[in-house]
């Protein structure tokens, strides 16, 4: 799967630059701690970004495929076909991420010691499960041709209201009311937390799987649903 989506320029370029570009414009050049953060944030920004494209367009449009048909009938397991999507999206994630990274060292004042460069890595790999399963759950929904409009208004919404572009003490005042129960905040606070030296902060990872169940249900009965209606 990941030498197949080497192969398209119009995915991988986007998926590894749109984010570097986003903080290009909000953040560069910033002080070092907004610098800081931001760097994290954005970070995470494109992991997630992996998450709902990879998996949310990704199964869609390969629903629509007779490949993906004859596929599932095959002796191969549906854990095992997640878990390669999984670690071809881990690869583009990485990549995406440590671009933002790198970029931000370069334009900003940003700097994290050697403990909290430790942290962000496992922390953003853990962080992202949550939206994969999002994405999952989209793919299985979503009718094909809607799944790249859906997902592009999903993850561009969610991380706007979420914080992980701006502060969230910036945004305007009503998604300052709704931004606290979105799963793109519990994400923000959680990277700000590592900066901060506080990764194993409570809150942010509570809320973090909780939406991982949640998303897990969609997910699954996503697949169902699609199962029923094609194996009938």
């Amino acid at each position: 799967m990941t030498r197949e989506l080497l192969r398209y320029p119009a995915y991988v370029v986007p998926t590894l630059l749109f984010p570097t570009v986003f903080f290009l414009f909000f953040v560069a050049p910033s002080p070092g701690p907004y610098a800081t953060i931001k760097m994290a944030a954005f970070a995470g920004f494109a992991a997630i970004g992996v998450a709902f494209f990879q998996f949310g367009v990704g199964i869609a449009v390969d629903r629509t495929s007779p490949w993906e048909t004859y596929l599932r009938t095959l002796p191969v397991s549906v854990p095992a076909r997640l878990a390669a999507r999984v670690c071809s999206a881990a690869g583009f994630a990485a990549g995406a991420a440590a671009i933002v990274l790198v970029v931000a060292l370069v334009t900003t004042d940003a700097a994290l010691d050697a403990r909290r460069w430790v942290e962000l890595g496992p922390t953003l790999l853990i962080a992202t499960i949550p939206f994969a399963l999002l994405g999952i759950g989209l793919g299985y929904w979503a009718p094909p041709r809607g799944a790249l409009p859906i997902a592009n208004l999903l993850y561009l919404g969610l991380s706007y209201a979420g914080g992980l572009w701006i502060r969230a003490s910036e945004l305007p005042p009503s998604v300052q009311d709704v931004s606290p129960y979105l799963p793109t905040r519990a994400l923000a606070d959680l990277l700000g937390n590592v900066v901060y030296g506080n990764a194993l902060a409570p809150r942010p990872w509570a809320a973090l799987a909780a939406f991982t169940a949640a998303f897990a249900a969609v997910a699954a009965a996503g697949y169902r649903r699609d199962e029923g209606k094609r194996y009938r």
